[in-house]
């Protein structure tokens, strides 16, 4: 079992930054990677970035140049910096832990970006 817990999100303007976070515990070993999907309304849920336990980032073309994911291994806590936000980046983002059977999923955090 692992526990996701996040934290950050909220509302700006276009051009603004936001941070979130996410702590894990639990199960902490098992997983592989960490990262955050969103889903704004009427869409589906993407892949915003992740990062593996080695350190290996990945992102979504959208946020390629404006998002940077990071993990904290001490505190088995993952960030993700969003800056130059747009309106299109508005959805409740979902932190994610990848384990080998399955994936674990945070309680989701609005971002609202008003232009």
């Amino acid at each position: 079992q692992v526990q996701l817990v996040e934290s950050g999100g909220g509302l700006t303007q276009a051009g603004g930054s936001l941070g979130l976070s996410c702590a894990a515990s639990g199960s902490i070993s098992s997983i592989s990677a960490m990262g955050w999907y969103r889903q704004a309304p009427g869409k589906q849920r993407e892949l915003v970035a992740d990062i593996t336990s080695v350190g290996r980032t990945n992102y979504a073309d959208a946020v390629k140049g404006r998002f940077t994911i990071s993990r904290d291994n001490a505190k088995n806590t993952v960030y993700l910096q969003m800056n130059s936000l747009k309106p299109d980046d508005t959805a409740v983002y979902y932190c994610f832990a990848r384990l080998v059977a399955r994936h674990y999923w945070g309680q989701g955090t609005q971002v609202t970006v008003s232009s």
